[in-house]
């Protein structure tokens, strides 16, 4: 009789277990995504992120500069800018791989009503945080409703496929000119995998970034790819895409299963790509 007890209450606890998991992967964030493509900031762009992130009084900002080679120089701008259009307490939360598990930094971050991810390098940024509780920490905060920025690195870290950058030639990876659209052209890597269904790119317009984010939409043809300009944001809540700012964005997709295909020569071949070019106040469902 005991060991019956047992082994019902064992099947009792795995059950409850497999239904918390079951209720944890369908939960849905309801936080906010603020993706600048990078540049200057003006004031009614971080107003509109302010705006975006409902700050209370007693809410706080943290910002998270290990994007940067200069961390601290990197926070010292973007404070610069949020102190202008906002009186909150704004807090540097530069984490290196030996601080990822500080609890005190790990609390603030969790708890933050707004976190901003500077510019840089996302590969950087992502050697210290994938994987890690920090990485929890953003995931967290997002779930619970916080506001979730980044500005170019800080705005590629925002998919789960990351463009790092890089491109591919032969056996080797190299800084990308990418001269060309083909498969296997642009690396990608994990990123913080806050927007699953859409890959972004940044500085777009600025450096005519068409090629590169051509070829990652014949490897990847049922995610959209979103180039966001400098001085122009997106907006993300739930499947709503709202953009701000002073420039443009440009979403590259393709109809529903319709592939790429790869030519003898190499070169990709993809009909009926739609390109959709967004302004201020245009609204699109990813």
């Amino acid at each position: 009789m005991k060991y019956k007890l047992y082994f019902l209450t064992g099947i009792y606890f795995l059950i409850a277990m497999a239904g918390f998991a079951q209720k944890s992967n369908n939960s849905v964030a309801t936080g906010k995504l603020f993706i600048i493509g990078g540049g200057s900031r003006s004031a009614d762009l971080m107003k509109s992120l302010i705006a975006t992130a409902q700050l209370k009084e007693n809410d706080y900002i943290v910002v998270l500069p290990m994007s940067s080679a200069e961390p601290d120089s990197s926070f010292y701008f973007i404070e610069k800018d949020l102190a202008k259009v906002c009186s909150n307490t704004i807090t540097n939360l530069n984490f290196t791989s030996q601080l990822v598990t500080n609890k005190s930094w790990l609390d603030s971050l969790g708890k933050a009503k707004l976190i901003f991810i500077t510019g840089g390098d996302q590969n950087r940024f992502m050697k210290i945080v994938l994987n890690t509780p920090v990485q929890q920490a953003i995931a967290a905060a997002y779930a619970k409703g916080a506001t979730i920025a980044g500005t170019s690195a800080g705005a590629a870290v925002m998919s789960q496929q990351m463009i790092t950058g890089s491109e591919f030639s032969g056996d080797t990876v190299r800084s990308g000119s990418f001269k060309k659209i083909q498969y296997h052209l642009v690396e990608i890597k994990e990123g913080l995998g806050l927007i699953k269904n859409a890959i972004i790119d940044q500085h777009f317009i600025a450096r005519s970034r068409y090629n590169r984010l051509l070829s990652v939409l014949a490897e990847y043809p049922s995610y959209p790819c979103i180039g966001i300009d400098e001085g122009t944001a997106i907006i993300v809540q739930g499947k709503k895409l709202t953009v701000a700012g002073e420039g443009q964005v440009i979403k590259l997709s393709l109809p529903p299963k319709r592939k790429s295909t790869v030519k003898p020569t190499g070169l990709v071949n993809m009909r009926n790509v739609q390109l959709d070019i967004l302004v201020a106040g245009d609204v699109v469902v990813l």
